[in-house]
């Protein structure tokens, strides 16, 4: 099985910033994205932040030019910097991979335990 440990979050003053880091442990055959959702109280969840292998990466509107998204694929490891933090940025944030365990496998998707920013204004 592949599990997602997240790390880096907590409580920052508006205008601050954070680094959230995601590992994957277990054997994967490869990934095809890695990405960062998060989830506000009564909201659902939604798309931060998607780096497709191969591809470019994608940002939701309301983060672009202040999130940015990198990934070390010898580490099996995504990262979220994010500056200029905002109120409205509060929110538990969680990773997600999209990878196969085999080349002939389907793909399939694990989340991490996600982790809480809260930003204070």
């Amino acid at each position: 099985q592949v599990q997602l440990v997240e790390s880096g979050g907590g409580l920052v003053q508006a205008g601050g910033s954070l680094r959230l880091s995601c590992v994957a442990s277990g054997r994967i055959f490869s990934i095809n994205a890695m990405g960062w959702y998060r989830q506000a109280p009564g909201k659902q969840r939604e798309l931060v932040a998607i780096m497709p292998t191969g591809g470019s990466p994608d940002y939701a509107d309301s983060v672009k030019d202040r999130f940015t998204i990198s990934r070390d694929n010898a580490k099996n490891t995504v990262y979220l910097q994010m500056n200029s933090l905002k109120p409205g940025d509060t929110a538990v944030y969680y990773c997600q991979f999209k990878f196969k365990l085999r080349s002939w496998s389907p793909q399939e998707v694990s989340w991490g335990q996600g982790t809480q920013v809260t930003v204070s204004s």
